[in-house]
């Protein structure tokens, strides 16, 4: 695997150094065929030394955004021996590439083992802290927040000053924890001490993504692609794209940057969001390829196996749909996926299993909690559509005030909607369209809330929107919107009725035009 062209926690006033240039970014069309094409062979490892000073096993360590950079001892020519499976967790993490989850175990290990004989080592309690993350983040084992906090917070004891590694763990954790204003927080923080460490700046994005702060994403994607290039950033620039509504510029980013992965684990996380975007656009075949091709990159990833249950519901395929969350669900019970499975079963009429889904969802949440993780708009949504809508309004409420993302806008509005405020329900939707990625469940929310206030000729468009962007983007929702649109009928013949004058009435009369002289 390759290693890191340069150091991510270097002196901030030497500036970035400098790093081998890279390949041009492909077009959306080469990405695709590059990326699908080299799946069906793994590509040789490149053989290449590796510069790592590993101090004291892994104790020289930074943090980025849930997982962990290496730093090259200063000076250091000759490539030392192959490291075990901790420098090798470091070594991948080195270019932003996810470690392989048995090579995370053994730097966790490695770090407690060492941190029991040096309880004072600062820079190892933030390497573990950041471990601790990145196991939560890809295994769901929320619990292991607690343990990065405390680890974390350790470090930033024993070094209040100067100590990037840890704040910037903090930020990685919080992002983890949907607490994007403490993310915020830390992330600022840590971009003051070392601006010009690429590191921080992922992070930042994600919480100004969720804080709905569209200009500190934009500022911090620009900071962060003067710094770096690559196939992580290309994936975060795909990411923003997508959020401002640019499909095809979201395409071809996510696309290079799933054709650039190194990895098994980067290039399954990167199949996985051009499927998505592909999912999104309404195209479930095509999504499924790549949930496909991400599963045979790595066979236990539980956000492509989700996907692949969307896609293949959407094509028809159920009893498979349902197999393939069944599969997610057992790797992850994350509540998204466990409401998605439960509306499916509910549209197929089997209301215990769908029962029974949302009774996960609820546990789960309360699972997560324990660990600090904020799932509000999740359980928000599926309390407005499924149990109590008051409940979901005071909860998405305080959801919104926290964090003003268009998707909670949505949420809020949807909730206060199905709790009999659609008025107020009707700002929020308009809002969340204006600010927020093309959705098909934000058209079908805005459409649904026109249409009981009387706006027919508005709700008849959003709804059809709805189902242009995606006509299976919800089991329940797809099919709802389209009894809308059924009720609804064609608009009358001639336009609405307003726009003539009333029969007999008199025609008023129209201003004389003054004429002006055309110049010369």
């Amino acid at each position: 695997m390759e290693t890191e062209k340069r150091s991510a926690s270097e002196d901030p006033a030497e500036g970035p150094a400098e790093t081998p240039a890279e390949a041009p970014a492909l077009g959306p069309a080469a990405s695709v065929a590059r990326l699908l094409d080299g799946l069906a062979e793994e590509r040789r490892p490149r053989r290449r030394g590796l510069r790592w000073g590993l101090v004291a096993g892994v104790a020289g360590a930074v943090v980025l955004g849930g997982v962990l950079v290496l730093v090259p001892r200063s000076g250091e020519r000759a490539a030392p021996p192959a490291p075990g499976p901790a420098g090798r967790a470091l070594a991948a993490a080195g270019t932003g590439v996810p470690a392989s989850l048995p090579d995370l175990a053994a730097l966790i290990g490695e770090r407690e083992a060492h941190l029991r004989a040096h309880p004072g080592d600062d820079q190892s309690w933030a390497v573990l802290g950041s471990a601790y993350v990145e196991r939560g983040a890809r295994t769901g084992d929320f619990m292991s927040y607690p343990k990065a906090e405390h680890a974390l917070r350790t470090s930033l004891k024993a070094r209040p000053e100067g100590n990037v590694d840890a704040l910037a763990g903090l930020a990685a954790l919080a992002d983890a924890r949907h607490d994007y204003r403490a993310a915020r927080t830390w992330g600022e923080r840590a971009a003051r001490l070392a601006p010009k460490r690429w590191t921080t700046y992922p992070v930042l994005v994600e919480a100004y993504r969720g804080l709905g702060d569209a200009k500190g994403v934009a500022r911090s994607l620009e900071t962060l692609q003067k710094l770096r290039s690559g196939a992580a950033v290309r994936a975060l620039a795909g990411t923003v794209y997508r959020d401002r509504g640019w499909r095809e510029n979201a395409a071809a980013a996510l696309a290079d940057a799933a054709a650039l992965a190194e990895g098994p684990a980067e290039r399954a996380a990167g199949l996985y969001r051009v499927g998505e975007l592909a999912w999104e656009r309404g195209e479930p075949a095509q999504a499924l390829r790549y949930f496909d091709a991400a599963l045979a990159a790595e066979p236990g990833h539980h956000p492509s196996l989700a996907g692949k249950g969307r896609a293949l519901a959407a094509l028809g395929r159920t009893s498979e749909a349902l197999q393939a969350y069944r599969s997610a669900l057992a790797k992850w019970p994350e509540p998204r996926y466990a409401l998605e499975l439960g509306e499916l079963y509910e549209s197929l009429k089997l209301m215990p299993a769908a029962r029974a889904q949302y009774d996960l969802l609820r546990a789960r949440v309360r699972d997560a909690r324990r660990g600090g993780v904020n799932d509000e708009r999740v359980l928000g949504l599926f309390e407005a559509d499924h149990g109590d809508a008051g409940a979901a309004v005071l909860r998405l409420r305080a959801e919104f005030a926290r964090h003003g993302s268009p998707e909670n806008a949505d949420a809020l509005g949807w909730a206060l909607h199905r709790a009999g405020d659609s008025e107020a329900g009707l700002e929020l939707a308009e809002r969340a369209m204006k600010k927020g990625p093309r959705s098909a469940a934000f058209a079908f929310h805005r459409g649904e809330i026109e249409r009981e206030l009387g706006r027919y000729g508005a709700a008849r468009r959003h709804l059809t929107e709805a189902l242009r962007v995606n006509p299976y983007f919800s089991p329940l929702g797809s099919a709802a919107a389209r009894r809308a649109l059924e009720a609804l009928g064609d608009p009358p013949d001639g336009g609405p009725a307003q726009v003539y004058a009333p029969p007999g009435a008199p025609v008023p009369e129209l201003p004389t035009p003054r004429r002006t002289r055309a110049p010369r």
